[in-house]
C-alpha cells in the first residue's frame, strides 16, 4: 500500500512539473497560463460535445496503450498497432458493408470477430519472425505500418471505395449507437473497458498471464522453469494485435460508420507512448491515456478561446514524456546509490 502511495505521489508530481514547464513555454509567448489552462479544460469538458469528444478520443489510446503493453510484457515490441488498427478497421467495414444475409445483431459481433482474426494474423507475421529467425519486431512492424495504411487506401480508393470527395467505404450496415451526441462517443467505450478489463485480468490472475510476464521478465527462467518462451511471446503479439484491431471495429462502427482513409494515424504512436509513459503498467494506463485524450480534445478549445496555438499541446505532451524518463532516471540512481551503501557497510563489518 506503502509503495502505491508514493508512485501515485510521483506521478502527481510528474503532471504538475509537465504544467509547469508548459505555463513557462506560454509565458514565453505572452499569454497567460492560467486562462489557456482553464481553456483547454473547458475545451475538454464543458457540454456534452467536448466532453463525449474527450471520452471518445479515449476509447481507441485505451485499446492501443493496452495492446502496446501486453506485447511489452510478453518480450516484445510492437510498433505495429496502427497497422492492426488500420486492418482490423478495414475488416470490418467489409463484413458489415458487404455480409447482407446477416442478421444485424450478428452481423456486429462478425464484425468485431473479423477485425480481431485479421489484425491478429497481421501481428503474427512479426512474432514469427522474430521467434523463428531472430528478425528485429521493430523494423517489421514499422514497415508493416506503411503496408497496412497503403492496402486500406487501396481497398477505399478502388474496389471498396464509395465514390466521394473523400477516400471512404459506404456506410455499413450496422453502427454502435451513439451516446452523448452530437460528439462520435458510442457504446464502443463501454466494450473497449470490458475488453482492457478481461486482458488485465488475463495478465493477472491465470496461468497464460503469469507465462506473459514471466516471459517479458526472463525468457532464459521461462524457459528453464517448462515454458515455451517463443510461443508465448507470439500469443502475446496476436493479443496485441486483436486489441488494436478491436479499435479499428470500434471508430468504423461507432465514430464514422464508414472505413475513412487514413482514419487512425497517430492512434498507434500514441498509444506507444501512453504505454511507455506507464512503463506499461495496466493500473496506470486508464489514467495517462485520459489525461491526453484530455490534452488532445481540448487543445482546440484553447487555441480559439486565446492566443495560445494548439502546438503548445503537442509541446506539453512532450514535454510530460521527458518528464516521465526523467522520473525514471532518478529512481535508477537512487537504486544505484543504495547498492553503493550496501557495499560500503559490508566491507566495513
Amino acid at each position: 500500500m506503502k509503495d502505491r502511495k508514493v508512485y501515485v505521489v510521483k506521478w502527481v508530481l510528474t503532471v504538475l512539473f509537465a504544467l509547469v514547464i508548459g505555463a513557462v513555454l506560454i509565458l514565453m509567448i505572452h499569454e497567460n497560463p492560467i486562462d489557456a489552462y482553464v481553456a483547454l479544460v473547458r475545451g475538454a469538458f464543458g457540454g456534452n460535445l467536448k466532453l463525449g469528444t474527450t471520452l471518445s478520443n479515449f476509447t481507441p489510446l485505451l485499446l492501443t496503450s493496452a495492446a502496446f503493453a501486453i506485447a511489452a510484457k510478453g518480450g516484445a515490441f510492437n510498433v505495429g498497432v496502427e497497422g492492426e488498427v488500420f486492418l482490423g478497421g478495414l475488416a470490418a467495414a467489409y463484413v458489415g458493408i458487404y455480409w447482407t444475409w446477416c442478421p444485424k445483431p450478428l452481423l456486429i459481433v462478425l464484425c468485431f470477430a473479423a477485425a480481431i482474426l485479421v489484425s491478429a494474423a497481421w501481428a503474427f507475421i512479426a512474432a514469427f519472425l522474430k521467434v523463428k529467425w531472430g528478425v528485429n519486431e521493430v523494423c517489421v512492424t514499422i514497415l508493416m505500418n506503411s503496408v497496412a495504411q497503403y492496402i486500406a487506401s487501396y481497398c477505399v480508393s478502388g474496389p471498396m471505395s464509395a465514390g466521394k470527395a473523400n477516400s471512404q467505404s459506404p456506410d455499413t450496415l450496422v453502427t454502435l449507437p451513439k451516446i452523448m451526441k452530437p460528439s462520435t462517443l458510442n457504446t464502443g467505450i463501454f466494450i473497449a473497458i470490458v475488453v482492457f478489463i478481461l486482458v488485465w485480468f488475463m495478465l493477472q490472475k491465470t496461468t497464460l498471464g503469469y507465462k506473459i510476464r514471466s516471459t517479458g521478465t526472463n525468457p532464459a527462467h521461462a524457459e528453464y522453469a517448462g515454458m515455451k518462451p517463443g510461443r508465448i511471446t507470439i500469443i502475446a503479439m496476436m493479443i496485441s494485435g486483436a486489441l488494436g484491431g478491436i479499435a479499428g471495429c470500434i471508430q468504423v462502427l461507432g465514430a464514422y460508420g464508414y472505413y475513412l482513409d487514413n482514419f487512425a494515424t497517430g492512434l498507434g504512436s500514441n498509444g506507444m507512448l501512453i504505454a511507455l509513459i506507464a512503463r506499461s503498467n495496466f493500473a496506470a494506463l486508464p489514467f495517462v491515456s485520459f489525461f491526453v485524450a484530455v490534452l488532445k480534445s481540448g487543445a482546440m478549445g484553447m487555441q480559439q478561446s486565446t492566443g495560445v496555438p494548439k502546438s503548445i499541446v503537442d509541446t506539453l505532451t512532450a514535454v510530460f514524456i521527458c518528464v516521465a524518463c526523467m522520473e525514471m532516471l532518478f529512481i535508477f540512481k537512487k537504486k544505484k546509490k543504495s547498492g553503493k551503501s550496501e557495499v560500503k557497510q559490508g566491507g566495513e563489518s
